[in-house]
């Protein structure tokens, strides 16, 4: 068994179910996720399964929230280093863009995002919450590098909303492998709008 395998066995159920559905995403795609086969994973019935998360859609969304606390901690760690705001800002860009076409996170947001027509006001508020985590750092860190001098003036919120647009829609077209998008072609885009936006006048 992997490191990641003994890591989810000893897990809280919940808790393992989710590094579950995570690594099932990552290995077999989203479409193979099924609750008849999660439970064969974890060694649990579906209706078990039904108990904790209710609908495959609960299970999406608590899936999606686990992945993103752990992304969540690991920028964390990434803003709080004693580097330049605009290091940051890259390393910031770096880990919002998906590795590739296919990428478990970005393929399960992709999902979430499509039945979120129809979820109910408890599920919209949560996916805002993880969006709005995104978007309170990034406005921070932008304002942190205007008040260094390392970016000039600008609204930061403003500009934070249009370069999360930006990385959003570039982002989706690396995950879904839309031919001539590939992630270095996405990141010098965001590079040179950053550039654009933020660099000093000379």
């Amino acid at each position: 068994m992997t490191g990641a395998g003994r890591a989810r066995r000893n897990a809280p159920p919940r808790e393992e179910v989710l590094a579950a559905a995570m690594d099932m995403i990552a290995e077999r795609g989203l479409e193979k996720l099924t609750m008849a086969g999660l439970g064969r994973d974890v060694g649990m019935s579906s209706g078990h399964l039904l108990y904790y998360f209710r609908s495959k859609d609960e299970l999406l969304l608590r899936t999606l929230e686990w992945s993103e606390g752990r992304l969540g901690a690991e920028r964390g760690r990434l803003l709080a280093r004693p580097v330049s705001a605009r290091e940051r800002l890259s390393a910031y860009v770096d880990l919002y863009v998906p590795d590739g076409h296919r990428d478990p996170h970005w393929t399960l947001w992709l999902e979430v995002w499509n039945r979120s027509q129809n979820a109910d006001e408890d599920a919209r508020a949560r996916q805002a919450a993880i969006e709005g985590a995104w978007h309170r750092d990034l406005v921070a860190l932008i304002a942190e590098g205007i008040s260094r001098g390392e970016f000039r003036r600008v609204d930061a919120d403003r500009f934070a909303t249009r370069l999360r647009a930006l990385l959003d829609g570039f982002s989706i077209h690396v995950a879904i492998g839309l031919r001539g998008t590939d992630r270095e072609q996405v990141l010098a885009h965001v590079r040179e709008f950053i550039e654009e936006g933020l660099a000093l006048t000379p």
